[in-house]
């Protein structure tokens, strides 16, 4: 089947990115999900790295989904072989789990990077590795969690060749921009073990649809090695995620880990050929939305210097695009679009 003009761009896109931003000597990774390489449900300063990596090194990460084995099995949906083993493998030996549900692979340490450091990753592909996916509802939780209280959830086929997803009779669903809700490093080491399921300064679970392939994520760091890494796949989610969940699925994605000891970041950012991002995680909605704001006139002013923070504050509301990130995780997410192309050169 021949490819399509979208998807041979978008191959040509990456594949030029890699080749210009890959340092002569960097090295190439794989990192399959594994007893041995994954951890569930927590971010942690002390977790002992899977790999080791040199700032400029590219490391292709896939994740396993969320679910426990035997629940797909006794859906009919699919085929007990659609399932891999390495899920199989990890349900039933990783006794360490929690307080969150994601399993995470990882952590990748990258050598030198110490508090302090900004660690950008660009995401050069991503890819859908299953033929399936799931939604879940959990009792009382979502935006709606008085209203919905029971326990609900949904096997999804996926069609790879098409990408797209049926997600109830008569609904179709595309599946051509999958990305990992959560790329994230470890928090202080006074914080101990925290949970996946809330994002923060570590990053983590942001569950952000606009940081696909293509795009670059920078990260403050807060711990030795920095500590990356990546879970909960998504094939599709809307902004909000407003039931819990997404597609939950499998994913494989390429990234390159680039180490930065002349920035600095309270937050994560990120950047889009056409737009930079700032991000607001907050547990309460409002205070997520100043704290973008915030975000967007520290950007500006330090970007363009010319720009008083008045005029970055104009600039933020007739410019720049808010979108509520998710609302699901307990500390909820605002990020902001910021289009490059308003920003014309100077004569």
């Amino acid at each position: 089947m021949p490819i399509s003009p979208v998807l041979f761009r978008r191959s040509l896109v990456a594949a030029c990115a890699f080749l210009l931003a890959t340092p002569a000597g960097a090295a190439e990774h794989t990192l399959m999900p594994s007893p041995q390489t994954v951890h569930i449900g927590y971010f942690l300063a002390s977790v002992k790295p899977v790999l080791t990596i040199d700032s400029g090194d590219t490391v292709t990460i896939e994740s396993a989904s969320s679910i426990v084995p035997s629940v797909v099995d006794q859906s009919g949906v699919v085929p007990p072989s659609a399932v891999p083993q390495y899920q199989r493998d990890i349900y039933g030996e990783v006794k360490d789990r929690g307080p969150g549900p994601h399993i995470l692979t990882g952590p990748i340490a990258i050598k030198g990077a110490e508090p302090g450091d900004v660690l950008e990753v660009r995401i050069l592909d991503v890819a859908l590795a299953l033929d399936w996916g799931f939604n879940r509802q959990r009792s009382y939780t979502g935006a709606l969690p008085d209203e919905f209280t029971g326990i609900w959830s949904r096997i999804i086929p996926i069609n790879r060749q098409a990408r797209t997803a049926e997600v109830a009779k008569g609904v179709v669903v595309p599946v051509d921009k999958p990305f990992f809700g959560i790329m994230g490093l470890a928090p202080d080491s006074t914080m101990g073990r925290i949970s996946s399921g809330p994002p923060g300064v570590h990053s983590g679970n942001m569950d952000n649809k606009d940081l696909i392939a293509g795009t670059t994520l920078f990260m403050p760091v807060h711990a030795t090695g920095a500590l990356f890494s990546a879970g909960d796949a998504h094939a599709a989610q809307g902004h909000g995620e407003v039931d819990l969940t997404a597609i939950e699925t499998g994913l494989r994605g390429k990234f390159q880990f680039i180490l930065h000891k002349d920035m600095k970041l309270t937050w994560p950012r990120a950047e889009t050929p056409t737009h930079w991002m700032v991000m607001g995680l907050h547990p309460n909605l409002e205070e997520a939305m100043k704290i973008a704001v915030r975000e967007t006139i520290d950007f500006l002013t330090k970007k363009f210097p010319h720009l008083t923070r008045e005029e970055a504050y104009m600039i933020a509301s007739v410019a720049v695009d808010y979108h509520v990130t998710q609302v699901v995780d307990g500390t909820k997410g605002i990020h902001g679009m910021i289009p490059k192309a308003i920003f014309v050169a100077q004569k």
